[in-house]
């Protein structure tokens, strides 16, 4: 009863953001066995590990991602009329006649 009443204490007194619970999920056998090797090389648990990836899950990254960047960049507009090639290469042969 007295370990019970320490635990409902604890669990008022800290926030729920800190406590942790518990998860079950299968994996092949083999798998797991390269994953502790993993784990042991960064000197952390396969806990860790599992955490750490859902973590960079649900945050979101500081930087922006690849698509926000193309995202980002202007606009070209290409004549209906034209292929994307053929623009290359009439750009490309203004950039030599400059040149020379």
């Amino acid at each position: 009863m007295r370990i019970n009443n320490i635990y409902t204490y604890l669990h008022s007194v800290i926030p729920n953001e800190t406590m942790k619970s518990r998860l079950n999920i299968t994996i092949d056998a083999p798998l797991l066995e390269e994953v502790k090797k993993v784990a042991a090389k960064q000197n952390t648990s396969v806990s860790e590990l599992v955490e750490n990836y859902f973590l960079s899950l649900v945050k979101p990254s500081k930087g922006k991602s690849f698509v926000d960047v193309l995202d980002a960049l202007p606009k070209v507009n290409v004549p209906e009329n034209k292929k994307l090639k053929d623009l290359y290469y009439e750009y490309k042969m203004k950039d030599l006649n400059n040149e020379q």
